[in-house]
């Protein structure tokens, strides 16, 4: 039993350092897409990510640009992840159909990227305790740009929610049964 424990350890383990390789392969796709969004912002309508973007029906509360950006990044960086992670990191899963397994992928990757958009907003609102620094991260140079370190930063906090329930919803094996039936139906 006890060796058992430990292939599950050793199994659970590696899944876990695979989907972070992928997940560090997605967090340079997601910073390329958001710098080539908030260019393509700056270029096409002159917005900065704090700059407001939608109102909130009225009241003194806003959607801003780095919210779309982020979106942009993240719907991107997401179809990336699925896939590898499909490919490699839980490839011994017996899977559904790519756009059946890619829903859960993404639902799952809407709550993590709502804890990224929440982290961002606290990173980068200036009457907030956890602000960046705006003096070092002035948006001078890309090194420098706040709502660089904001989107990375919301993006390392949220990767182990992220695996959790992708691991529990997304990657799950078929049960038992449902296998069985598969091996037994005539080709």
């Amino acid at each position: 039993m006890a060796d058992l424990s430990v292939a599950r350890f050793v199994s659970n383990f590696g899944q876990f350092l695979k989907f972070g390789i992928v997940g560090g392969s997605g967090t340079l796709v997601n910073l390329v897409a958001s710098v080539i969004a908030k260019k393509c912002g700056w270029a096409f309508f002159e917005a900065m990510p704090n700059d407001p973007l939608v109102n909130l029906f009225g009241t003194q509360f806003h959607l801003r640009w780095f919210m779309l950006y982020s979106t942009i990044a993240f719907l991107v960086a997401n179809t990336w992840n699925y896939q590898l992670n499909r490919m490699w990191t839980f490839k011994s899963v017996t899977k559904v159909s790519w756009l059946r397994g890619f829903f859960p992928f993404l639902l799952t990757g809407l709550g993590a990227f709502l804890v990224s958009i929440a982290i961002q907003h606290f990173l980068m609102n200036p009457t907030s305790p956890l602000h960046l620094p705006a003096d070092i991260l002035d948006d001078s140079t890309g090194l420098r740009t706040m709502y660089y370190w904001a989107n990375a930063i919301s993006i390392i906090v949220a990767m182990p929610i992220n695996f959790v329930i992708n691991k529990l919803w997304t990657f799950r094996s078929e049960p038992k049964a449902t296998q069985v039936v598969h091996e037994t139906e005539p080709a």
